[in-house]
């Protein structure tokens, strides 16, 4: 006996959505794949890419039939996308950051934007830091992630001055 397996092609659709959406019609459509047992083999939503979620499954059909009558879903593009469209949106690229402790960094995102703060502790698992505020009478401990911070100068590295100036 051999043991001759089929393979499937599949094909990815791209459907329209309402703006900021997508997530409930990504979950409208898993419902009514199960429900509906409709051969599509993956729903997918990428980062950064709003209006869009991309559907794969055989046939175009198959793609109409997940979304036919979902709310915010806005119809399945008449031609087939090729995964090297959308692969740099799927794949997340681990950056290595360099920081350490005792840095002087800038917050560069959430309330305390454009703050300077000094890195007091690195969580690399979590990819969190502790901060202090360098302006606050105070020294409060904040945590915050990685990305939330930019570091600015390296302790002992004077090159761009004493953060005093501004």
């Amino acid at each position: 006996m051999s043991d001759e397996k089929k393979t499937i092609s599949t094909k990815l659709f791209a459907l329209r959505t309402t703006a900021n959406r997508e997530d409930q019609v990504l979950a409208f459509i898993s419902s009514n794949v199960v429900k509906k047992k409709i051969p599509v083999y993956s729903v997918i939503r990428p980062h950064g890419m709003r209006g869009y979620i991309f559907i794969e499954t055989e046939t175009k059909t198959d793609a109409e039939q997940a979304a036919f009558s979902i709310p915010y879903s806005r119809g399945v593009l008449p031609k087939e996308v090729d995964y090297k469209e959308i692969e740099h949106m799927l794949e997340q690229v681990k950056k290595e950051v360099n920081i350490q402790k005792n840095d002087i960094a800038e917050i560069i995102s959430g309330p305390f934007k454009r703050e300077k703060c000094k890195i007091t502790r690195i969580d690399q698992v979590k990819e969190e830091v502790v901060v202090e505020l360098l302006e606050a009478a105070v020294p409060i401990p904040i945590t915050l992630k990685m990305d939330a911070v930019k570091v600015i100068r390296r302790e002992g590295d004077d090159s761009i001055g004493d953060g005093s100036d501004d």
